[in-house]
C-alpha cells in the first residue's frame, strides 16, 4: 500500500496534468512518481493501480472542483516552473575576452523601418551582458543612407525600446560623425589605403568577382585626394565616383576586395538636411564609431562574419583601437514577414493597416496584440549566444505571454449568436461574479438584472437542452424549450450540472473579436484570409476597461481591448 506521502504526490501530479491538458494521463503521472515509489519499495503494478484510482477521481471533477483542489499545490508548481524556465531560458552568458568593469557594447538599429522581434534578441542579449560585466550599453543609430531613413522610424524605435524596458547609457548617430569620417578618409588616401574610383557599379562588381584591380587603384594619392575634396566642396558635378578602401583584390574573402567606403547621395537627410552629399558606408562608419565611442565588445549577427576581417583591417589602417567581435545567430518567426520592403508595399496597397497590424511581428504589432515585454525577453533569450540560426513558432511566444498575463487578466463573458433565456420564476435581481477565479484582488463585477431574461449562446442552448448547466453568479438551471423559447428552470440539487456556460445581460454591448493569422502564404504572397472577425456581444463591464488591457473571454480565449466605440478586441491565444 502506498504511503500517504506517495498518495499525495500522485494526486498532486494528477491535478497538475488535468489543469494543463483538461484530463489527467496515467502514463504522465507514472513518470512523475516512479522514482518515489521505488524508494518505498512499491512495484510498478501496485503503483499503476494507485495512479488509476487517483486519476479516475480527478477526471471526474468539474472545472470548479479541479481548480479548488489544485489551488493547494499551485504555488509550489508555479515556483518550480519559474525556476525551470529561468534555467532553460538562460543564454550562454559568456563573451570571450570581455572584462568586468571595462565593458561597453551597443545596439545599432538603422532607422529605415520599424523594429521587429528579430531585433529583440540582440537587444536583450546586449542588455544582459551589460549587467553581467558591469558595463555600458549604447544606442547607436546607423543612419548614413538618406534614401531610406526617416525621423518617423527613429521615433518608433525609441518608443519600442522604452516599452521593452531597456535603458541606455548613451545615444549617438552615425550621421553626426560624418566630418570625422572625412578626416579619417583623408588619412587613408594620403597613406595609400584608399582611392577615388570612377568605374561604373557594374564594372566594379565584375572586377571584384574576378579578383582584378581597376585602373584607378594605382591613381596617385594627390589625385584621389583632390577628387575627394572637390566632392566635399560640391565642385565635382558628376556622381560617377566612389571612394574605395585598398584591401586585397586577390583575397578569398570577397569582402576584402577593395570595398566602397564612400558614395555620393544627393538626397536630403532626415537629420542633417542638405549638409552632406558624400556619405560613408556601413563598413566604414560602423567600426570607426565603435572605436571612437568606447565600444569594447560588439555583438553582431553571423551574417556579418565575412565582414569581421574588413572591420579590423579598416581600424588597423587608421591606427584606431579594435573592439572584440562576437557573432550570434539570426532569430526568425516561422512563416512570418519582417522584410521592410514587403511591409511597405503591403501598407501602400492597403493590404495591412500599418506596421502595428496585429498579423505582424513588429514590436508595435506585438504590443498592440497584448504581448508583454517580459514574454518577448524570455522568448528570444531561450537560444542564448549561438551561431545556429533559430526559427520558432509564434504560438510559443503567445503561450509564454499567456502564462505571464493569466494571473492579472480579468475574466469576461463574450457570446456569439446570442439567444434569449427566460426564467420562469421571475426576476433574477443582483448578480456578482469574480473577475478572476483565484486573484481576489481584481474584485468582482456586479449587475442588476431587471427582469427575468438573459442572453446565452444559441449553440449552448441546443447542446444542453434538457440538461442542467451552471450560470455563474445565477446558479444551476435546467434548460428547456417551450413554444420556441428557451427557458431556465432552477434546480435544488446542484450536483448534476454538466457544464458552466456564459450568459450576458440584455443591455450588453456588441463586440468584434479580430483573429490575426499569418499575413503571407507559403509562396510569400499576401493572404487575403489572414484576418477574421468574430461578431458577438460582450458584457457591459468591458466598457470600463482601458484600451490595451488583456482579458480572458471565458471559453473563447485571451484577447486585448483594441477599441471601445465600437468595441473591438484582438485575439491573442486560447
Amino acid at each position: 500500500m502506498a504511503s500517504n506521502e506517495l498518495h499525495e504526490l500522485i494526486r498532486k501530479h494528477a491535478l497538475k496534468n488535468a489543469m494543463d491538458y483538461g484530463k489527467a494521463d496515467p502514463s504522465i503521472v507514472l513518470n512523475k512518481t516512479i522514482a518515489a515509489a521505488k524508494k518505498e519499495g512499491i512495484g510498478i503494478p501496485q503503483l499503476r493501480a494507485e495512479i488509476e484510482s487517483v486519476v479516475k477521481e480527478v477526471n471526474s471533477m468539474n472545472k470548479e472542483e479541479l481548480e479548488k483542489s489544485y489551488g493547494a499545490y499551485s504555488a509550489e508548481f508555479e515556483s518550480a516552473d519559474k525556476e525551470k524556465r529561468e534555467k532553460s531560458a538562460k543564454p550562454r552568458m559568456i563573451l570571450e575576452g570581455a572584462v568586468e568593469g571595462d565593458f561597453a557594447t551597443r545596439f545599432p538599429p538603422e532607422p529605415n523601418g520599424y523594429m521587429h522581434i528579430g531585433h529583440a534578441k540582440p537587444l536583450f542579449l546586449e542588455a544582459a551582458f551589460r549587467d553581467i560585466y558591469k558595463g555600458k550599453l549604447f544606442l547607436y543609430f546607423d543612419d548614413t543612407n538618406p534614401k531610406k531613413e526617416k525621423q518617423e522610424y527613429v521615433d518608433a524605435i525609441k518608443k519600442d525600446l522604452e516599452w521593452l524596458g531597456v535603458e541606455f547609457d548613451k545615444e549617438y548617430y552615425a550621421s553626426d560623425s560624418v566630418p570625422k569620417t572625412y578626416d579619417l578618409c583623408r588619412k587613408l588616401i594620403k597613406d595609400g589605403n584608399a582611392y577615388a574610383c570612377s568605374c561604373s557599379a557594374e564594372e566594379i562588381k565584375k572586377l571584384r568577382f574576378e579578383g582584378r584591380a581597376c585602373a584607378h587603384r594605382d591613381r596617385p594619392a594627390e589625385e584621389s585626394l583632390e577628387i575627394f575634396e572637390s566632392i566635399l566642396s560640391d565642385s565635382y558635378t558628376k556622381d560617377d565616383v566612389v571612394i574605395r578602401f585598398r584591401g586585397d583584390m586577390g583575397a578569398a574573402n570577397t569582402t576584402l576586395r577593395d570595398p566602397n567606403i564612400f558614395r555620393i547621395v544627393r538626397e536630403k537627410h532626415y537629420r542633417q538636411g542638405d549638409k552632406y552629399i558624400l556619405w560613408p558606408t556601413y563598413s566604414f562608419n560602423t567600426p570607426i564609431n565603435d572605436s571612437l565611442n568606447g565600444v569594447t565588445d560588439v555583438i553582431r549577427s553571423k551574417e556579418y562574419e565575412l565582414g569581421d576581417e574588413l572591420y579590423r583591417m579598416v581600424l588597423k589602417a587608421l591606427w584606431l583601437r579594435v573592439p572584440r567581435l562576437h557573432l550570434e545567430s539570426r532569430f526568425n518567426i516561422e512563416g512570418n514577414v519582417t522584410s521592410k520592403r514587403k511591409l511597405v508595399e503591403w501598407i501602400g496597397k492597403g493590404l495591412i493597416s500599418g506596421f502595428d497590424d496585429p498579423r505582424l511581428v513588429t514590436i508595435s504589432a506585438l504590443r498592440r496584440r497584448g504581448i508583454v515585454p517580459e514574454a518577448i525577453k524570455e522568448f528570444v533569450l531561450r537560444q542564448g549566444m549561438s551561431k545556429v540560426d533559430s526559427t520558432m513558432r509564434l504560438s510559443m511566444l503567445l503561450d509564454e505571454n499567456k502564462r505571464l498575463v493569466d494571473e492579472k487578466a480579468k475574466r469576461l463573458f463574450f457570446v456569439t449568436e446570442p439567444a434569449e433565456l427566460n426564467f420562469d420564476d421571475g426576476s433574477i435581481g443582483n448578480v456578482s461574479i469574480p473577475l478572476h477565479p483565484s486573484n481576489s484582488v481584481l474584485g468582482s463585477r456586479s449587475y442588476y438584472i431587471n427582469g427575468s431574461r438573459v442572453m446565452i449562446n444559441s449553440e449552448d442552448a441546443e447542446i444542453y437542452l434538457g440538461k442542467q448547466v451552471r450560470l455563474k453568479g445565477i446558479g444551476v438551471v435546467k434548460l428547456e424549450k417551450k413554444d420556441g423559447v428557451y427557458r431556465a428552470e432552477r434546480v435544488t440539487d446542484t450536483k448534476g450540472y454538466v457544464n458552466t456556460i456564459q450568459w450576458i445581460p440584455e443591455d450588453s454591448q456588441e463586440a468584434t473579436v479580430v483573429i490575426p493569422g499569418n499575413p503571407a502564404k507559403s509562396d510569400g504572397e499576401f493572404d487575403q484570409e489572414s484576418l477574421k472577425d468574430i461578431k458577438g456581444v460582450i458584457e457591459p463591464y468591458a466598457s470600463k476597461l482601458d484600451i490595451g488591457e488583456v482579458v480572458q473571454l471565458e471559453r473563447f480565449g485571451f484577447a486585448v481591448i483594441d477599441g471601445k466605440d465600437p468595441m473591438r478586441l484582438i485575439f491573442m491565444t486560447k
